[in-house]
């Protein structure tokens, strides 16, 4: 028998990780889904394929029928509303899939997490950004500590929805947070660009590394064994260009003001492009599909280890 999950948010990830769920999955069912807006594409599309819908957010889902049976629920908000979603659906004894930068519960990123954070009530899916770039850091830094990382997700403007821009700084705190402690790179930063650019670029991510000197062909063969592994779950994920690598000797070594100091070592840079599956949106849309992919996989895993 499937696992029975809700989705709460009729927007562009909320609609998106609906259909893969009912597409891809084999151990899990969308048994219910939940808005603010009646007149959402995402609704509508709903009960167009028989899913039980509210349009009265997170106290319409409490009052479904189906709710009772409800084993995990994706978060497809905001994060000023999931911080109310969190505390409701766990008094009910709900698992919390997070797909806001609210970041109550332990980020992961399923290539990189493993199951260490699936023993949890809720786990925060970080960012699109995290999602694309953080298995990058951690490829690069299981192989030479990374002392500093900075991140540079670009996505095309139509396809980031009003939550997206409302949570642009909590994208920001939050990614860089999850480079750090997912990544684990001494000190992190994030930047995202949406760009207005006609027609649509395909989201493109660019990861710069400065980690202690070492061989250079051990680097690239981590990146590129984590780019396969991303591709298990995110076919259109994909390295843009070869790995660039620059050597910082002494003399010429570079500030890193976060950290107060002198940089000399090895600078990795690697360029990234994701191309959606285009289950709801348009395939340039990459920044949509590794997200709802990333949860997807997620909860599919949780749902081996707790439910079946």
């Amino acid at each position: 028998m499937k696992t029975k999950v809700a989705i709460i948010g009729s927007g562009n990830i909320g609609t998106d990780l609906m259909i893969k769920v009912m597409r891809l999955s084999k151990t899990l069912e969308v048994s219910a889904f939940a808005g603010i807006d009646p007149a959402s594409d995402g609704l509508l599309r709903a009960a167009r394929l028989g899913v039980a819908t509210t349009a009265e957010g997170i106290d319409g889902l409490i009052a479904l029928p189906s709710f009772k049976d409800i084993k995990i629920v994706f978060d497809a908000t905001s994060a000023a509303a999931h911080a109310h979603h969190d505390r409701v659906l766990r008094a009910h004894g709900k698992r919390v899939i997070d797909l806001t930068p609210a970041a109550i519960g332990p980020y992961t990123i399923p290539p990189v997490s493993g199951d260490a954070t699936l023993d949890a009530e809720n786990v925060n899916m970080v960012t699109c950004g995290g999602q694309a770039t953080i298995p990058i850091v951690a490829a690069v830094n299981r192989v030479a500590q990374v002392r500093y990382a900075e991140i540079v997700a670009s996505i095309a403007s139509k396809s980031a929805g009003p939550g997206t821009r409302a949570n642009i700084d909590e994208f920001t705190d939050t990614t860089a947070r999850a480079i750090e402690t997912v990544g684990g790179a001494l000190r992190g930063k994030a930047i995202i660009v949406l760009n207005p650019a006609e027609p649509p670029l395909t989201m493109r991510d660019t990861v710069y590394c400065l980690c202690a000197d070492t061989d250079t062909n051990t680097i690239d063969a981590s990146v590129r064994a984590m780019v396969k592994e991303v591709q298990t779950y995110v076919p259109g994920y994909r390295l843009k260009q070869e790995v660039q690598f620059e050597r910082i000797g002494d003399n010429d070594g570079l500030y890193i003001p976060d950290l107060d100091e002198r940089f000399a070592g090895l600078k990795v840079s690697v360029f990234l492009e994701v191309e959606g599956a285009a289950h709801y949106l348009p395939s340039y849309a990459g920044n949509l599909d590794i997200m709802t992919s990333a949860a997807l996989a997620t909860a599919e895993r949780i749902a081996e280890k707790a439910f079946a």
